[in-house]
């Protein structure tokens, strides 16, 4: 973490909170509010996930649309409605399917594991 902030990160604070929602809160409620204990703990490790892969993950999404010869995923949209790439159908199947798989590692990495244990 670059200067002004020192530790702890930002990473580290989620993490501390997430766990501690997770190890003291939710073992100690029920209901309604165990359940929503349950969403924020949910929530926070996508934060996690994201805070850790986030950026490099921008970074392979921004050179799949440039091969694409777009600049973001309205242009995407509007090119694949207008046509432009049927003849590149394959590769805008790939950038797509990466992006999918992408945010699936964040939202939610077991959905992954299920497709993969389902694939075989």
């Amino acid at each position: 973490m670059a200067a002004p902030h020192d530790r702890p990160t930002i990473e580290e604070l989620v993490e501390a909170v997430r766990e501690w929602l997770e190890n003291d809160v939710m073992s100690s409620t029920e209901g309604r509010l165990r359940f929503h204990t349950r969403v924020a703990v949910n929530m926070l490790a996508m934060v996690e996930r994201e805070l850790a892969v986030g950026g490099a993950q921008a970074d392979r999404h921004a050179a799949r649309l440039a091969q694409l010869g777009v600049t973001d995923d309205s242009e995407l949209a509007s090119a694949i409605a207008e046509r432009r790439f049927d003849d590149r159908a394959e590769e805008v199947r790939d950038l797509l399917r990466a992006s999918v798989v992408d945010k699936l590692s964040v939202a939610n990495p077991k959905y992954l594991a299920d497709a993969d244990a389902s694939a075989r």
